[in-house]
């Protein structure tokens, strides 16, 4: 959005900030409708952070046993393997928004659960 309208990233964010928009579907913040991307390691085109987020979101629901437990940098590998770019605290603060514990807190929970 801001290439088309030739401004910075950053005035288009502050601008968008504490804005409104009421739909049929209801009242979403402006920011709602703009996604930031993550860059592809292979040079092509970039990721959406949401997409990224559904990505490590199932990476965790696929694990079943607490020997199996991601880490972030363990999913940082897979996303990189995939072609996203990612750093671990990028992937770490993406899982806390999801509210995922972390991969010590899982491993406790599917220990507990056996």
């Amino acid at each position: 959005m801001a290439d088309a309208i030739g401004m910075h990233e950053s005035t288009v964010s502050r601008v968008t900030s504490n804005k409104y928009l009421a739909t049929p579907r209801g009242v979403f913040e402006l920011k709602f409708f703009f996604t930031s991307s993550i860059a592809s390691s292979e040079g092509g085109e970039a990721h959406s952070a949401e997409s990224v987020r559904h990505k490590i979101k199932q990476l965790v629901d696929q694990e079943r046993e607490a020997a199996g437990v991601l880490s972030d940098d363990s999913i940082v590998d897979i996303l990189k393997e995939a072609g996203v770019d990612i750093a671990r605290r990028t992937v770490a603060k993406y899982r806390e928004a999801l509210r995922i514990p972390s991969s010590v807190e899982r491993r406790r929970i599917l220990k507990e659960a056996c």
